[in-house]
C-alpha cells in the first residue's frame, strides 16, 4: 500500500519574491530570477524527502550507488558542478525520469528495467541534469511566483487531509514540471554533450527515445505519464539526434550493454502485487494481509503511503493510509485534535471481529465551505488502518452510503493464494544459438507479450540475434 508528496511549489513562495537578475549559467545570458541558489537547493531538498517517503526508493542498495555514482561523475563535468547531485531509482513502475531544483534527480526502476545499456541510462541522467544547469525548474518556479498561482496547498486546513485532497494527480504533476518543448530541446543537446564527454555513444540517446515510443503503446495503459504528451515527439528527437551524429557534431563508442543488464536481473517489472492491486473494485494487500471493497466505478489510486478513491462526480474521497498511533482509540483521538476539525460521535467499534475506533468529523475548507465525513481506526497485524471518508457538506447525505459500505468492508485477507502472489521478475537469457524475437519468444516465453519483449530487448519481429546476445525476458507474477 503505498498520502501524496508535498506540493513541493508551496515552499518557494515562502522564500520571498524578491527579483533580481542572475547569469544562466548554460547560456550566459541574464534572466529574472526570483529565488537564489541556495533556495532553489532548499526547494529541492525538502521536495526529495517528500519523494523519498511518497513515492518510495527502490530497495537494491548496490543499484542506487551505481547510478549516483554515474550521475554525480556526468553532473560534476556540467556547468553547475557544485550543487549537492543527489541521483535516486524510485520503486515505481512507470516509464519515467525527472529532475528537481538543486540537483534532486530520479529514474523509475520502469525506465530502468527498458534500458538495454548504461549509455542509455548515461543519456537520460544527462538530459535531467541538463534540465537542472540551465534552470530550468527555477523558470518555472519563478513563472509560478510572478503569475501569484493559487497552489491548492492546503485546501483543507486539517493537516492529515491535506496531504490526501488531490487524488487526481496534480501534487506529483508539479513535481513532474512540464517544460516547454524548447527547453526539452535544449535539455537534449545538454545530455548529448555531459554523454558524450564521458565517451557514450549518442545513438543510444536516440535508440531511448524511440523505446518511449515504442513503450507508451505498451499493454500497460499508465506505462508512459500523460504529461509526455506535452514533450517534443520522441522520434522526431531521435531524428534531430541522429541528424547532429551524422553532422559529426557528437560521437563517442561507449555503450557498456551487458554490464548494465546484469544489475537488472531479479528486478520487479511492471506493479508489484505484494504492494496491493486492485481486482474488479477489491483492493488486496497480500503484505500487509488485508482486504478492501471499494466503489467499484470510482477512480483508484494505490501509491506507497495510501489508497485513494474519487467519486466519478468528484465530489467524494475515500482514503485508506497508516496511522502513526499505537491503538485505533489513540489514532481517532489525535485526528480529533487536529486544527480545523470537529469532531462529533467518538466511540468504540468493531470491523468484521477487528477492534476499531469511530468518529464523525467537519472540516474547514479556505473557501468558507465545510467538508463532512467519517473516521474509522482498526487494528490489524499490529498497525493501526485509518480510514476517512469525506464529501462536501452538501454531498455527505448523498455519498456517505457507499462509503460505509466500503469501510465496512475492511477484512483480513485469507486466500492463500492472493497472499502469495509475486511480482513479475526480469530475467536474463544468454541466447545459445542466434534466433529471432519470435524463436526467443517461444523457446523462452515471458508473462508479458511478444512486442513489450521486443521493447525493453530493442528487437523487431523477424530481427535476427547473435549467438551469445544477452536478452531480457519477463517471468512470474500472474494474478490468481
Amino acid at each position: 500500500m503505498p498520502v501524496r508528496p508535498a506540493l513541493f511549489l508551496a515552499a518557494t513562495l515562502a522564500l520571498g519574491t524578491a527579483a533580481s537578475c542572475a547569469i544562466n549559467p548554460v547560456t550566459g545570458q541574464r534572466e529574472l530570477a526570483l529565488i537564489s541558489e541556495s533556495q532553489e537547493i532548499q526547494i529541492g531538498r525538502d521536495a526529495d524527502r517528500d519523494i523519498s517517503q511518497s513515492m518510495g526508493l527502490y530497495e537494491d542498495a548496490a543499484l542506487q550507488a551505481y547510478v549516483q555514482a554515474l550521475g554525480e561523475r556526468m553532473a560534476r563535468e556540467s556547468e553547475r558542478p557544485n550543487l549537492p547531485w543527489t541521483f535516486r531509482v524510485i520503486d515505481d513502475p512507470v516509464v519515467n525520469a525527472f529532475a528537481l531544483p538543486g540537483g534532486f534527480i530520479y529514474v523509475t526502476r520502469g525506465i530502468m528495467a527498458h534500458f538495454s545499456s548504461e549509455a542509455e541510462l548515461a543519456g537520460v541522467l544527462g538530459h535531467e541534469i541538463g534540465h537542472v544547469t540551465a534552470r530550468h525548474g527555477v523558470s518555472q518556479v519563478s513563472r509560478a511566483q510572478l503569475a501569484q498561482l493559487g497552489l491548492g496547498i492546503g485546501t483543507i486546513l486539517a493537516p492529515d487531509l491535506a496531504g490526501v485532497a488531490d487524488v487526481a494527480g496534480a501534487g506529483l504533476g508539479l513535481l513532474f514540471l512540464r517544460y516547454g518543448r524548447d527547453a526539452e530541446r535544449q535539455a537534449d543537446d545538454l545530455g548529448l554533450a555531459y554523454m558524450t564527454r564521458e565517451g557514450y555513444d549518442p545513438r543510444e540517446m536516440a535508440a531511448t527515445f524511440e523505446m518511449l515510443a515504442r513503450a507508451s503503446g505498451a499493454e500497460d495503459g499508465d506505462r508512459i505519464p500523460g504529461f509526455l504528451s506535452t514533450h517534443p515527439d520522441p522520434l522526431d528527437r531521435r531524428e534531430r539526434i541522429l541528424a547532429r551524429i551524422d553532422a559529426g557534431e557528437v560521437d563517442g563508442s561507449r555503450v557498456d550493454r551487458d554490464s548494465y543488464l546484469q544489475r537488472l536481473s531479479g528486478m520487479p517489472f511492471g506493479e508489484n502485487p505484494r504492494e496491493g492491486f486492485f481486482r474488479q473494485g477489491r483492493f488486496h494487500h497480500p503484505e500487509l494481509r488485508f482486504r478492501m471493497d471499494f466503489p467499484s466505478d470510482w477512480r483508484t489510486l494505490n501509491q506507497k503511503q495510501g489508497v485513494q478513491a474519487v467519486s466519478p462526480e468528484q465530489d467524494a474521497l475515500l482514503v485508506l493510509t497508516l496511522a502513526s498511533e499505537s491503538t485505533a482509540a489513540q489514532a481517532r483521538d489525535a485526528f480529533a485534535r487536529q486544527q480545523g476539525v470537529t469532531a462529533s460521535g467518538a466511540r468504540g467499534a468493531t470491523v468484521n471481529g477487528l477492534n476499531a475506533a469511530r468518529m464523525e468529523f467537519q472540516a474547514a475548507l479556505q473557501d468558507g465551505g465545510r467538508l463532512q465525513g467519517t473516521a474509522m481506526f482498526i487494528e490489524h497485524g499490529g498497525l493501526v488502518y485509518r480510514i476517512l471518508g469525506y464529501a462536501p457538506e452538501a454531498r455527505w447525505a448523498a455519498r456517505s452510503p457507499r462509503i460505509m459500505d466500503a469501510i465496512g468492508s475492511f477484512r483480513d485477507e485469507t486466500d492463500a493464494a492472493i497472499l502469495a502472489v509475486q511480482p513479475r521478475r526480469i530475467e536474463l537469457v544468454r541466447l545459445p544459438e542466434s534466433m529471432t524475437l519470435e524463436g526467443f519468444h517461444q523457446r523462452y516465453p515471458s508473462t508479458v507479450s511478444m512486442e513489450e519483449i521486443g521493447t525493453i530487448n530493442r528487437l523487431r519481429a523477424g530481427q535476427p540475434i547473435s549467438q551469445g546476445t544477452l536478452l531480457k525476458r519477463v517471468t512470474g507474477g500472474q494474478l490468481p
